[in-house]
């Protein structure tokens, strides 16, 4: 079976419920949905990719975005594409685990060397292998956003170690590799979404999460969470994705033009997520949080074991192998 519809969407406006990509007076109009606030770098960067893409159409093609969540979660935003609802849509790579288990792979731990390594990853065949991996589920990948590194923050006491992870409960996205990651580096793994983390933290639902500095930040989480440690323990990348009834749908040179705009925006967007990292440290920590630097050691050894794990996994196992030996 093709398509995989996890959950309902009667909860949908019924005018959301129109086609992804449609001809408006001669302009090729194609509606894209995200999660993210407006201030936040990707967003910036697909304000820029439909900048580019009309101007490389000389007008003839318009993006229209539907920032914050406006037409769902990330796992719902896949779900339009798919029955032909939406055009495009950035989720995590986590969220395409469920729709593509190959993604599985950039949930393990201390998988790139450095930044460097996890770059010439991502823009090489392995990249590329990974993004065409979802077409069979009616998705396309066209590029990656950088996401940064994940690195843990605590409500009640700062993690030094591994072991400070013990008896916390960590809040993690709806990802089974996630989960796992959390456990073996010694915390409790609980699957929160994302807009209810704020209020679990501060409810005392799970003591910590997970996440990038620019996110820690944007979401207003060091309120709560006055503990942030740079272990940066994963780097998960967002994924730009187009609906293959859209792709399909386009004349050759109305795929280049998206295809070049798209990996424009992805440039543009890394330099603009360094910014942002640099700007949330500084301002987190000029709010009172507490940020901790630890010895990486201990935490890449117990993340060893997970990655160690994976190597016998059909799917998960050659790409490893891959992506270590990419220089």
């Amino acid at each position: 079976m093709r398509t995989i519809v996890r959950s309902p969407l009667s909860w949908l406006p019924l005018a959301v419920l129109l086609s992804g990509c449609a001809a408006q007076g001669g302009t090729r109009v194609v509606k894209l949905a995200h999660t993210l606030d407006t201030t936040h770098p990707v967003h910036r960067a697909m304000v820029m990719l439909g900048e580019r893409l009309a101007q490389k159409s000389g007008g003839t093609m318009r993006l229209d975005i539907y920032p914050g969540g406006q037409l769902g979660s990330e796992r719902e935003t896949l779900e339009l594409l798919q029955i032909g609802s939406l055009g495009m849509t950035k989720v995590s790579s986590s969220v395409l685990e469920g729709f593509a288990p190959a993604f599985r792979v950039f949930g393990l731990p201390f998988l790139f060397r450095d930044d460097a390594h996890r770059f010439a990853v991502l823009e090489g065949p392995v990249g590329r292998q990974l993004l065409d991996e979802p077409e069979r589920f009616r998705l396309r990948g066209l590029t990656y956003y950088d996401a940064g590194s994940r690195s843990f923050y605590t409500t009640s006491r700062a993690v030094r170690t591994p072991a400070d992870l013990a008896g916390l409960k960590i809040r993690t996205q709806e990802s089974a590799v996630a989960m796992q990651m959390v456990r073996t580096l010694g915390g409790a793994a609980t699957p929160i979404a994302w807009g209810e983390v704020y209020t679990a933290l501060q409810q005392g639902v799970v003591d910590g999460a997970e996440n990038n500095p620019p996110s820690f930040h944007l979401s207003r989480h060091y309120e709560v969470a006055r503990y942030f440690t740079l272990n940066e323990h994963t780097a998960v990348p967002d994924v730009l994705v187009v609906a293959t009834e859209v792709w399909e749908d386009l004349s050759p040179q109305q795929r280049r033009w998206l295809q070049e705009a798209a990996d424009e925006s992805a440039v543009y967007q890394r330099r603009l997520w360094r910014e942002a990292t640099e700007e949330a440290l500084r301002e987190v920590e000029k709010a009172g949080v507490q940020i901790i630097r630890p010895d990486k050691r201990a935490f890449a050894e117990r993340g060893a074991r997970l990655l160690d794990s994976f190597r016998g996994d059909p799917e998960v196992g050659p790409l490893i192998q891959s992506i270590q030996a990419v220089r």
